[in-house]
């Protein structure tokens, strides 16, 4: 990829579509086409919902809502992470409300009926009393779940098949490049947005990174993009002058994370960002929709490579202020803006050019899946 990188840059050329792509504005507004995205993408799509780094160790737990599903991730004594509907089977109720910690059994805040790391029923407060249930059908209820290049996927109907490698399609080799497992959480916080389309286009548009952040992180950054994609999942660069190191040494003497910067993007709602300071350091951004189509939140973890001393910690919270002042006054702003100008039925669609390849990647497969039966 960075020899193709450098390839454009002594021809001074991008990718480019074959032509500019023009997409339904409804796509971005309408309650029933929100729906079918709910149902057909992100109730049968793997989803990231944790970091290995999460579940740092023998019962870990991390709780989340994904889509209006509420979910429990949990680490086992034998390593291995597994995934469950975050409902009792007494009433239904959420048995975990913190959103991580660490337990060896997990005991519903309701009426005490208690799960192992396995989620079987073990414990049911006063049973002599309650009356006779069978345990064994009775106990959490699992989701298919993946733990890959240090990142944990869950689909959220327990029915679903999951072939991890098949949905990565070869993704997954370089994201564990990074070894996501041992990097270190400095920082994260939940940032409200508009239409989760709206919110996910701008992380693979480099096309408005020095108009729309000319004051905050973009008056140096180039406009154009190069994209490789694996199955639905990109990576986004810009043609970058400085791989001309490729040409003067070894190949294998050049460091990876000199050849994997850029933004790298997991369908359908995931984006990692990389930075080189104050640390090696990534912006993941996992992107979920709300309870309408003109809602989103976006859950943004700010990681470094290695444990950061004080002085790195402070240095890293600050540019995590800056990241997170961009993208909630400036990109999700002005996605707000666009939605309520969508709203009104002017346009009757939007357009990706051909120089815009990552959206036009993003909602060409997105409609298939959303068509398909």
């Amino acid at each position: 990829m960075a020899r193709r990188n450098l390839a454009h840059v002594k021809a001074d050329t991008i990718d480019q579509a074959a032509d500019v792509l023009r997409v339904p504005a409804a796509h971005y507004t309408d309650p029933a086409r929100f729906q079918l995205e709910i149902e057909r993408v992100w109730k049968r799509m793997p989803l990231v919902l944790a970091l290995s780094a999460e579940l740092d160790g023998a019962g870990a737990y991390k709780a989340i809502v994904a889509a209006g599903v509420p979910v429990l991730i949990t680490r086992g004594s034998d390593g291995e992470v597994r995934a469950f509907v975050n409902s009792c089977a007494h009433r239904g109720a959420q048995i975990v409300t913190d959103e991580s910690g660490r337990a060896r059994r997990i005991v519903c805040p309701y009426h005490a009926w208690t799960y192992d790391e396995n989620g079987a029923l073990v414990g049911i407060l006063s049973q002599s009393e309650f009356g006779e249930v069978d345990r064994s059908c009775h106990g959490l209820v699992r989701l298919p779940v993946a733990e890959r290049a240090g990142l944990v996927w869950v689909v959220l109907d327990p029915r679903a098949p999951l072939d991890i490698d098949a949905f990565l399609c070869g993704y997954g080799e370089l994201l564990a490049e990074f070894g996501f497992g041992h990097w270190h959480v400095v920082a994260r916080r939940s940032v409200a947005g508009p239409n989760w389309k709206i919110a996910y286009d701008g992380y693979l548009d480099f096309y408005h990174l020095p108009i729309l952040h000319k004051n905050t992180i973009g008056a140096a950054l180039p406009n154009r993009a190069l994209y490789d994609a694996y199955g639905p999942h990109q990576r986004v660069t810009f043609p970058n002058p400085a791989l001309a190191a490729l040409d003067e040494g070894p190949e294998a003497e050049i460091p990876t994370e000199d050849l994997i910067g850029g933004v790298w993007t997991i369908f359908p709602h995931v984006s990692i960002a990389t930075f080189d300071a104050p640390a090696r350091a990534v912006l993941v951004s996992q992107l979920f929709p709300g309870a309408t189509s003109l809602e989103s939140t976006t859950v943004q973890t700010f990681l470094l490579a290695n444990e950061p001393s004080d002085e790195e910690r402070v240095a890293a919270e600050k540019v995590f202020d800056l990241l997170g002042y961009v993208v909630r006054e400036e990109d999700y702003a002005t996605g707000l803006r666009q939605q309520r100008a969508l709203l009104t039925g002017a346009r009757s669609h939007v357009l990706f050019g051909r120089n815009e390849g990552g959206g036009q990647h993003f909602h060409r497969p997105l409609a298939r899946m959303i068509d398909a039966p």
